[in-house]
C-alpha cells in the first residue's frame, strides 16, 4: 500500500520508521442491514525494508450511539502469528489474556461471564496461529493465496484452551467483494460440522476488507454474534503489507 502519511511522517514520538495502520469495520447481521457495532482498530508498527511490521494493535468496539463497550489490544513483540493479547467485556465481565511466553507457549488466562477463572497452557508450534494472527498469516503466505494455494495451520481456540487444525484457501462467494476472497474451516470432517467456515476479502494490497462468520462479541450469555464486518482504511502505512 503506497498510500503516504505526513501527520506519521511529522509526529515526533514516532521513532524512525515507524509507521500506523488506522480502519475501521462494522459489524452487520446476516440476515439484516442494521449495524450491531462498529470496530475501531490501530495499528502500530514498523517499515522495514519497505515491508509493514506490526509490533501493537489496539480495537475499541463501540455501540450505535458512540459508546465502547469492549476492547482488544494485542501486542506482535513475540510473533506475528501468536500475539500476547487481552480481550475485555465488561458487560459480561469476562477477560481472556493469552500471553506469548518466548513464543515457546501460550498461557490462556480466561475470566467466563459466569465468574469462574480457567487456565491453560498450549505448547507453540511452527503452524500455530491465535486471534489476529490470521491476518498475519494470510499476508506471510501472499504469493500462495494469490495463486490458489491451500496453506494448513493451527489455530488456538482459547476458551477450550487447545488448538484445532485449519486450512486457509482461495474461494469465491457473492457475498464478498474483494479482489481476493479467502476460506477458513476445520480440515477435520467431523469437526466441519461443528464450526462453521469464516470467509476473509483481502483488496490488491493485502488489506483485510471483509470478514464474514462467528465473532468475538457476545450477543448473549451463550452465544456471540455472527455477522458479515466490512473494513474501512483511514490511516495507511507508507510501505507495502505483503511481499
Amino acid at each position: 500500500m503506497k498510500t503516504s502519511t505526513f501527520l506519521l511522517a511529522c509526529a515526533l514520538p514516532l521513532s524512525a520508521g515507524a509507521a500506523e495502520m488506522r480502519f475501521t469495520g462494522q459489524a452487520i447481521p446476516l440476515n439484516g442491514d442494521n449495524v450491531l457495532y462498529e470496530e475501531r482498530h490501530v495499528v502500530t508498527g514498523k517499515c522495514t525494508e519497505g515491508l509493514f511490521r506490526p509490533t501493537s494493535h489496539n480495537v475499541t468496539y463501540v455501540r450505535g450511539n458512540g459508546e465502547a463497550f469492549a476492547d482488544k489490544t494485542l501486542s506482535y513483540e513475540q510473533s506475528a502469528l501468536r500475539p500476547a493479547m487481552t480481550f475485555r467485556q465488561p458487560g459480561f465481565n469476562e477477560v481472556m489474556e493469552i500471553r506469548n511466553r518466548d513464543d515457546a507457549k501460550l498461557e490462556i488466562e480466561w475470566q467466563t461471564p459466569e465468574g469462574d477463572t480457567e487456565n491453560s497452557t498450549v505448547e507453540v508450534t511452527r503452524k500455530l496461529v491465535a486471534d489476529a494472527g490470521f491476518d498475519n498469516l494470510v499476508r506471510n503466505h501472499w504469493p500462495e493465496v494469490t495463486s490458489g494455494d491451500r496453506i494448513e495451520f493451527d489455530f488456538l481456540a482459547p476458551t477450550r484452551g487447545k488448538a484445532y487444525g485449519f486450512v486457509l484457501e482461495p474461494t469465491e462467494d457473492d457475498r464478498i467483494n474483494a479482489a481476493h476472497t479467502v476460506l477458513i474451516e476445520p480440515s477435520s470432517t467431523i469437526l466441519s460440522f461443528l464450526v462453521d467456515p469464516i470467509l476473509l476479502g483481502y483488496n490488491e494490497s493485502g488489506v483485510l476488507t471483509n470478514y464474514l462468520g462467528l465473532t468475538n462479541i457476545r450477543k448473549d450469555k451463550d452465544s456471540n454474534y455472527t455477522a458479515h464486518i466490512r473494513y474501512t482504511v483511514e490511516t495507511a502505512p507508507d510501505c507495502e503489507l505483503t511481499l
